[in-house]
């Protein structure tokens, strides 16, 4: 017989998080717009009518807590998959299983963690035995479904969209921590409110990241001649020198942050711009990456209301690619602000979308014949280049010459604003187009 130990006993070994996980709904903390009393998921939970749903939120939410609860409360078998460690061949003895259940009368409650994992064969597996009614398939995600969950799969599926924890939340679930049995209750342990607030604003709704900052904290504190063990302000600080802030470089908060940052710049509000910008620099953002944005922001936002703002771009980029981070947090931060505060224009970018848009809807436009280069001999007797009108031979530097497609005469696709240097631009323009049709 294998000889036990003392580390053997989970309940003593077992991170805190794990042995204070929740059983019921009155011990889960967060989510009151799902779990509130009359609240749509409650409801289904007590009356037992639950069917297949997506868990989607960020880390340390209760995503898996939740699910676990759900199998104690309804009358399903339970059967945990991981998209991590199991394949086809495992799904499939699994759905076996279930449609033998379902043949017996017995619905079988199927917990997918991380279900974004699954590629799309994998994800297809699910489907006849989701849509038979021999499984109940219950999946958690930190991405967005609509991009990582096939179309058919998402459409049998409603999606609960889980929030992060509060601040008043995580306290609570901190302070629970520390009378709780299974927790520190059996100890005795100093920690004032303030520090308690200092791990749930560190764990920046995350119920895991607060528990186990409070774990590491207590375990490294001193222990007095009384047997306290005091938590010192040294010791939290220590715990807590590196905030954990949700960004996946590749995932949906790449594109949230980065939408925040161009958004911010656009309305002209540079405090939320370097805000952002730096948001991403802490997750491990490439600032290359950054810079290529910021040059696609000086032409698309800013334009011809200030045309430096394109070359304070550029030479941004240069200078990231020379020092590289965190020496070129600042460069991005004086492009950043440089576009924030700079007169804005899109008549760059509306000119290129109505272009664009000419091009797909209508027939290819061949170029007129006085506009087309004659090399040849045969092009010349062609009339390629007939009727061309030379603009430096005129005192106006201007002639009257068409140069769109027939189809397309008249068509305006550049229209300046009156913002900044396109003031100029757009006097200018006026005034060209008043001599060509005069």
């Amino acid at each position: 017989m294998e000889q036990m130990s003392l580390f053997d006993d989970r309940s003593v070994s077992a991170p805190l998080a794990s042995r204070l996980r929740p059983e019921t709904l009155s011990e889960y903390v967060g989510q009151r717009h799902l779990l509130g009393e009359g609240k749509v998921l409650r409801r289904l939970i007590e009356q037992d009518q639950i069917s297949s749903m997506i868990f989607w939120g960020p880390p340390g939410v209760g995503k898996t807590t939740l699910a676990r609860i759900l199998a104690g409360m309804t009358r399903a078998e339970f059967v945990d998959f991981s998209a991590v460690t199991s394949g086809i061949k495992e799904i499939r003895q699994v759905m076996e299983r279930a449609e033998q259940s379902r043949r017996m009368g017995m619905r079988t409650l199927l917990f997918v963690d991380e279900i974004h994992r699954f590629n799309k064969a994998q994800q297809d597996a699910f489907l006849p035995f989701v849509e038979r009614g021999s499984i109940i398939l219950v999946g958690a995600t930190t991405e967005n479904p609509s991009f990582e969950i096939n179309a058919a799969l998402l459409s049998r599926c409603k999606v609960f969209v889980l929030k992060i924890l509060e601040e008043t939340e995580l306290c609570e679930l901190l302070h629970h921590a520390l009378t709780s049995p299974k927790g520190f209750g059996g100890q005795q342990i100093t920690v004032r409110e303030d520090q308690i607030r200092a791990i749930a604003r560190f764990a920046n709704g995350d119920a895991r990241t607060a528990l186990n900052t409070l774990e590491m904290a207590v375990i490294n504190s001193q222990i007095d001649s009384r047997g306290v063990v005091c938590l010192t302000d040294e010791t939290l600080a220590e715990c807590t020198n590196r905030r954990s802030l949700l960004y996946d470089k590749k995932g949906e908060e790449h594109y949230n942050l980065i939408s925040a940052l161009h958004k911010s710049m656009r309305n002209s509000d540079p405090d939320a711009a370097v805000y952002w910008m730096s948001r991403m620099l802490d997750g491990g953002e490439d600032p290359l990456y950054i810079a290529r944005r910021l040059v696609r922001f000086a032409s698309e936002d800013v334009g011809m209301a200030d045309s430096r703002a394109l070359q304070v771009a550029v030479s941004v980029y240069q200078a990231c690619h020379f020092l590289g981070m965190p020496e070129c947090n600042v460069h991005l931060a004086h492009a950043v602000v440089y576009l924030s505060m700079a007169p804005k224009s899109n008549a760059l970018y509306r000119a290129c979308e109505a272009c664009k848009g000419d091009i797909h809807d209508s027939p290819a436009e061949p170029v007129p014949l006085q506009i087309r280069n004659a090399p040849t001999g045969l092009m010349k007797e062609l009339h390629y280049g007939e009727g061309y009108q030379y603009a430096h031979d005129t005192e106006e530097k201007l002639t009257k010459m068409e140069c769109l497609p027939d189809a397309l005469r008249g068509r305006r696709y550049y229209e300046p604003t009156d913002q900044g240097e396109e003031d100029a631009v757009r006097s200018r323009l006026e005034k060209i187009l008043a001599w060509k049709n005069s």
